[in-house]
């Protein structure tokens, strides 16, 4: 299944908040990839989440991974987020749930979007699947460790 650690990660096109596209797959062969899936900007949980990554986001260029956040919220949205808090990494659009169900997140309560973090090695293999939707911090805790790990 998909989304499932030691398995190949879905090789999705991310709709970045900068206006362009990216595939998944851009980054194999050259470094791993942090993907954050969370419900909704401006919220005071995802605010936190997303602000940990950002100050977290020295150690992950150290460690060679590129940060990628995601939810359902427009490129607009995701802008301004983006400007508010200084992200210094790419927001992605999921209006549609794709990206949500290519990599089987759960929803919360089944009404919720989920809040998970998928580390994704060089190779395209998720190596870390993890789901906590009131832990913000250890979202960013959990995928520092798995990147020293590889």
């Amino acid at each position: 299944m998909q989304g499932t650690v030691g398995t190949q990660a879905p090789d999705v096109s991310l709709q970045l908040h900068d206006g362009n596209v990216i595939k998944l797959s851009d980054f194999q062969g050259k470094q791993s990839v942090v993907l954050f899936f969370y419900p909704k900007d401006n919220t005071p949980v995802c605010t936190t989440e997303a602000c940990g990554f950002r100050d977290a986001y020295p150690d992950f260029e150290s460690l060679d991974a590129e940060v990628i956040g995601i939810s359902s919220d427009t490129p607009e949205s995701h802008q301004g987020f983006a400007e508010k808090h200084s992200l210094p990494f790419q927001l992605a659009s999921d209006p549609h749930g794709e990206l949500r169900k290519a990599f089987h997140v759960p929803r919360t309560l089944g009404i919720l979007p989920g809040r998970t973090t998928f580390v994704i090695d060089r190779t395209g293999i998720i190596r870390l699947a993890f789901s906590s939707q009131f832990s913000a911090a250890k979202h960013v805790k959990k995928a520092k460790e798995t990147l020293k790990s590889l």
